[in-house]
């Protein structure tokens, strides 16, 4: 609890042994008056001061006006103990909000905990805490057992264990060794490192994050809009209903029916009106709702950039994904090299050389196998086309490494593989060389992950890829993918998720599952882009509406499930807080509701509302 909840606590506890005091007292008139006074001062100074504020500065209809009206018209009533009753519940009800908000927003602040507060600049063999924004790219800092790794780099010196689960949601940590890349945020748990930096601090991975997260709550989801449209024209709505329900009856009943007026019952009536009426468990609990679901996602490394993403991904119906690095493990291995028409080693130098440039996956792959550090003076002329492969010259002889598309390009007949794999020809000196036979690794919960999004009412899962068509068949299979679309370029795949999203039907909403580094355009073109192991990926951060923090597709059906259930309170609260107010808004028109029903309608409704919104901090493991 903060300093300041613990006194808001100090002011309701002494007020209310107060009110209890003078109730018990035999107190008449205005000795009565003045000593109850003291304990709705000690309540609602603020609320009376915050209600004159908004009177001068032209913003009169707020739920503070509506409170300072109600309980100076019950005090001017004589209804001493129900003013400062009204007042007392209405600030235990802020007490809870403010408690409730807190406890969402700690999973929120617990991840801008990953923020770094100085790097360590090594000069002449002492260590100098600078501030990150100060380290140019290229520098080398030292980072500490327990210290967090300030900006992206590369380690020069050292290895150690990074806890990563500030960033992914997972407790496993990483083992890192000189020349592997390591991102912002993460907490260096065992050795010394020594990190050449690749980035400024403001383009590293954890300020894309932090600037991400701060920027989530922007995002006003549709049920937010109509909530903050209804409380603005609904609460001088109901003010001008209650000046009505104070002043109509009493005129007819005086001029119409010569009867006695009754003023005080009616104003008594609309006073209630006006307590029962205060929007507080809508405008409180709705946006809560979303802030906590938004804090239980992120919690679980689930990055969700607004409520608006929230809302559209509990609507997912259709889920279509990327093959290498989103249900396959991304992690390429030379498994054979068929048809070649020189040695091996000598197709894979070349092969090997001719990719070195490029950070596909496939490159790496050829570069592991060749086994040997790559002369780049020998390479030139090096050109990739996109969704074909790569033309270079090595040591001055043509060379081209791809797939079929490619050889078709170049007019070159080549041999089909009768295996199952990633199939990278080759061609050297304008002729066919030979091929590489490559393969993939299925995620180890990618099939569970399958299972998962059927289990949670995904309609139909569509698998996209660049593969030929004999891997992508096998791996979709073993997943348990029914319909898969293989041999596409980048703009295939944006043409068949438009092809999707003209077949699906309107309140379905279609999400789109990549690794955020070649799938840009395609996350965007999708109602809902998912971003996945997109650690240290500027291109997820940036593309993607949500974006998962590390490499498990089970956590797409788990996100899912958090905007459902996120939605699914949104809508108890807003159905619950609407029928309540209706009910007794009626039953404090015709009398039969009071004061105390009021305080129910109004704080009771509000905390039983907050209650339920803060459920949705809490995520189920599947």
């Amino acid at each position: 609890m903060t300093k300041k909840q613990k006194k808001m606590l100090v002011r309701i506890l002494a007020a209310a042994v107060l009110i209890v005091l003078f109730e018990l007292l035999p107190l008449k008139g205005y000795v009565r008056f003045g000593f109850f006074m003291v304990p709705y001062l000690i309540l609602g100074y603020d609320i009376l001061r915050k209600a004159w504020k908004g009177i001068l500065n032209r913003q009169v209809f707020d739920e503070n006006f509506l409170m300072a009206v109600a309980t100076i018209g019950a005090i001017a009533l004589g209804e001493y103990t129900e003013g400062a009753a009204v007042m007392l519940f209405y600030q235990i009800g802020e007490l809870f909000q403010s408690y409730a908000v807190g406890k969402s927003r700690k999973n929120i602040s617990e991840l801008m905990d990953i923020r770094p507060d100085y790097a360590n600049i090594e000069t002449d063999g002492k260590l100098e805490q600078v501030d990150p924004d100060e380290v140019a790219i290229g520098s080398i800092i030292v980072v500490q057992p327990g210290e967090k790794v300030p900006i992206d780099g590369i380690v020069t010196e050292g290895s150690s264990t990074l806890n990563t689960s500030a960033l992914t949601g997972e407790s496993l940590p990483r083992e890192i060794a000189e020349g592997e890349e390591v991102i912002s945020g993460c907490i260096n748990m065992t050795g010394v490192l020594k990190i050449r930096t690749t980035k400024e601090f403001g383009e590293s991975t954890v300020s894309k994050i932090l600037e991400l997260v701060e920027n989530s709550s922007s995002k006003k989801s549709r049920s937010e809009n109509f909530i903050s449209k209804f409380a603005h024209y609904y609460t001088p709505a109901v003010c001008y209903s209650a000046l009505a329900l104070a002043v109509l009856p009493p005129l007819i009943r005086m001029l119409a029916l010569n009867a006695a007026p009754e003023w005080g019952e009616w104003i008594y009536r609309a006073l209630t009106f006006l307590v029962i009426s205060c929007p507080c468990a809508l405008v409180i609990s709705i946006p809560l709702s979303f802030f906590a679901g938004i804090g239980g996602a992120g919690k679980e490394g689930i990055l969700i950039k607004g409520s608006n993403y929230l809302e559209t991904l509990s609507k997912t119906k259709y889920v279509v994904f990327d093959k290498t690095g989103t249900m396959t493990q991304g992690v390429f291995e030379v498994s054979g090299i068929h048809h070649n028409r020189m040695e091996e080693a000598k197709l894979l130098e070349y092969a090997a050389h001719a990719e070195s440039a490029s950070s596909h996956p496939i490159s790496k792959s050829l570069k592991q196998a060749y086994g040997k550090e790559i002369d780049r003076s020998r390479v030139s002329d090096v050109e990739e086309i996109s969704g074909n492969g790569i033309v270079a010259k090595v040591d001055g002889i043509p060379v081209a490494a791809g797939n079929g598309k490619l050889m078709e390009r170049l007019g070159l007949e080549y041999q089909e593989c009768h295996h199952v794999g990633t199939v990278v020809h080759v061609a050297i000196g304008g002729e066919y060389a030979g091929h590489i036979l490559i393969s993939d690794r299925i995620k180890p919960t990618a099939e569970e992950a399958v299972r998962a999004l059927h289990k949670a009412d995904v309609r139909r899962l569509v698998m996209l890829t660049g593969d030929a068509a004999p891997a992508a068949k096998q791996t979709a299979e073993k997943l348990g993918i029914t319909e898969v679309y293989s041999e596409l370029l980048p703009e295939g795949k944006v043409a068949k998720v438009e092809e999707l999203l003209e077949e699906k039907p309107q309140k379905a909403k279609l999400a789109f599952v990549g690794d955020g580094i070649n799938d840009a355009p395609v996350l965007s073109r999708a109602d809902i882009g998912i971003a996945m192991g997109a650690l240290g990926s500027d291109a997820a951060i940036e593309a993607a509406d949500v974006v998962l923090m590390d490499d498990d597709p089970l956590k797409i059906a788990k996100a899912v499930r958090i905007s459902r259930k996120c939605m699914r309170i949104v809508y108890e609260n807003i159905t619950f807080a609407i029928g309540i107010k209706l009910a007794c808004l009626i039953l404090g028109a015709v009398g039969i509701a009071n004061m105390w029903l009021a305080i129910f309608a109004d704080v009771g409704v509000m905390v039983i509302a907050i209650l339920n919104a803060i459920r949705a901090l809490f995520v189920r493991k599947l």
